[in-house]
């Protein structure tokens, strides 16, 4: 897979360098120790581990398998992982012995034997760390020279039709629905991304978001610097001043930032000490960024190269380009990475608006997905008669040809680019003896772009605060970053003409009383 590169690097963590020869031999060597432990083409894997030289590692190894992974985050928790491992009916799962959080410490071999007690499918755990009862080491399999030679890899049969990983939706009905990439569909995917952007081998890559992420991943993220042969460094956190060092050190090229990341940089006292001049390109997805971010960032990153774009784990791409016109690079997502990929923007009943006007993002292309992993109701709504699929994002198209991003149809919350589907939260928070209805909302947050507001009926006598309501919603296991930030209390809810609960009136009022109290 990356012999053609041997001696460069591939891979910094830490103190640790991986030549492309060393990242070859070490997916190799564990690729053959999962075959030895049963792991087989197809078998469905639930790895969650942080930014670590290991999660690169093994999702190699999978790949040489045919294995495919679930882009599980280091953040999910039992909710997530029980319903992953049970839609998938994942035989493998693979997880730090614990990670710190708010709080304390979170160790996850209870949860996951939890999950396994409930799914007798889930055969293998693999734990980072020292392995206890029912455990195998992942360090030791990386490790542990193989017993089987190496042509049993040559042996394996892998379908570049076949799916090679399960990213995830931002679905709104409930847990996030599994979205099969294939190999042929996500390489591609992976080497336009890095062809739009200009790829060269001496490009050195800072990531410090999630790696199973579509952007960090794959768009071009960890596999479009490889297919390069270029460097990618590691970082398991986002403190700006570590960052800022890590850039300097390693003469950084590139970054990826989710808005809210990037406000926190170049709003920190720190970035005047560094030397940033090796910075190339920033590149910016999972919410829309305001043009004055992008100013200010070209101040303060003086040779960097902001890249707006638009993306999603079902496929289409979206940038904008060196020697676009100044209103296309500030107020635009740009266009699509491919010339096959089809764009409409169409109104609920499926037809097209006209230009300039505000649309449903619909698409289809060489990589985006024909259907959602086991739920075919649910693809019969998502997708239109001829294989278009309705992403539930708003937009309008500007004359140049490029895109703007106008908002969403689905019912989201996009925190700092991580999506909630309020229907989840909500159906959680009905649960609760002192609840008569809910309804949760973005609201404006000057740094993550929205946070969540829940707003609630209570029933007669009853008394809740944010704290008891955080608290009650932590005992159904949700992963923290869907936790409501804010509750409001009301008598009644305001509707629309047709009698539903008006989520518009809803984010209104909560604005207008932050923009009061500011």
């Amino acid at each position: 897979m990356f012999p053609t590169f041997g001696p460069r690097t591939a891979l910094i963590d830490g103190a640790r360098r991986y030549t492309y020869a060393d990242l070859d031999r070490l997916t190799d060597n564990l690729a053959l120790n999962l075959l030895s432990l049963g792991l087989q083409p197809l078998d469905r894997v639930v790895p969650v581990l942080p930014n670590v030289a290991e999660f690169v590692v093994l999702y190699f190894a999978l790949q040489k398998l045919g294995c495919i992974p679930i882009a599980a985050l280091v953040t999910h928790r039992f909710g997530e992982l029980n319903q992953f491992t049970r839609l998938a009916q994942a035989r493998c799962a693979v997880y730090p012995a614990s990670v710190r959080e708010q709080g304390g410490e979170f160790r996850f071999a209870p949860v996951i034997e939890r999950v396994q007690a409930e799914n007798p499918c889930l055969q293998l755990r693999l734990v980072l760390g020292e392995a206890g009862p029912g455990e195998h080491s992942l360090v030791e399999l990386i490790e542990r020279p193989a017993a089987l030679p190496r042509s049993a890899l040559d042996a394996v049969q892998i379908e570049p039709t076949d799916p090679c990983i399960f990213q995830l939706s931002g679905g709104t009905t409930g847990t996030p629905k599994l979205n099969p990439r294939t190999t042929n569909d996500y390489a591609s995917n992976s080497k336009m991304a890095a062809e739009v952007a200009g790829g060269e081998a001496d490009w050195v890559l800072l990531l410090v978001l999630p790696i199973a992420h579509n952007l960090p991943l794959a768009c071009p993220g960890i596999q479009g610097f490889l297919f390069k042969g270029a460097t990618v460094v590691l970082h398991a956190n986002t403190r700006p001043a570590e960052m800022f060092a890590l850039m300097q050190t390693h003469r950084v090229t590139h970054l990826k930032v989710v808005p809210a990341l990037l406000i926190r940089l170049i709003n920190d006292p720190a970035i005047t000490d560094f030397d940033l001049t090796s910075v190339q390109q920033i590149q910016s997805g999972g919410q829309r960024m305001q043009p004055e971010v992008r100013l200010r960032t070209r101040h303060l990153f003086r040779n960097a190269f902001v890249q707006e774009n638009f993306g999603m784990s079902e496929g289409l791409l979206m940038f904008v380009r060196q020697g676009d016109s100044e209103e296309v690079l500030l107020e635009t997502c740009g266009r699509p990475v491919c010339d096959d990929d089809e764009v409409r923007l169409i109104d609920d009943d499926g037809a097209e608006v006209p230009d300039g006007a505000v649309g449903e993002l619909a698409c289809r292309g060489p990589y985006t997905l024909r259907g959602y992993y086991g739920v075919p109701e649910y693809n019969a709504r998502q997708f239109t008669p001829d294989g278009f699929y309705r992403s539930g994002d708003l937009m309008r198209r500007h004359a140049s040809g490029n895109y703007i991003v106008e908002g969403r149809k689905k019912d989201l919350i996009n925190r700092g680019g991580e999506k909630i589907s309020a229907e989840e939260v909500e159906n959680l928070i009905l649960m609760h003896p002192a609840v008569q209805n809910v309804a949760c909302v973005p609201m404006p947050d000057a740094t993550m772009g929205e946070k969540m507001c829940a707003f609630v009926i209570l029933k007669a006598g009853s008394a809740l605060t944010l704290p008891a309501l955080v608290a009650f919603l932590q005992t159904h296991e949700i992963a923290r970053f869907k936790l409501p930030e804010r509750l409001e209390v009301l008598a009644d809810f305001p509707v629309s003409t047709f009698g539903k609960v008006s989520k518009k009136d809803l984010g209104a009022l909560i604005a207008s009383k932050l923009a009061a109290q500011a």
